[in-house]
């Protein structure tokens, strides 16, 4: 078993990165964690969206 994760400002930019690596991969999906943090640095508002992908590969 393995696992790859994920970090992106924008949750757009998460989608793509995880869809390139699955179009990529023959593994076998075993599941995937979604999380999204907020934090707040003067009246900016800064997003962190992750993934994690868990993951068995075929041989």
């Amino acid at each position: 078993m393995k696992v790859k994760v994920f970090d992106e400002s924008h949750e757009k930019d998460l989608e793509n990165s995880i869809n390139a690596f699955l179009s990529n991969t023959n593994s076998d999906i075993i599941d995937i964690k979604y999380q999204v943090a907020i934090g707040i640095c003067g009246e900016e508002q800064i997003y962190c969206f992750s993934a994690m992908v868990i993951y068995s590969a075929k041989e």
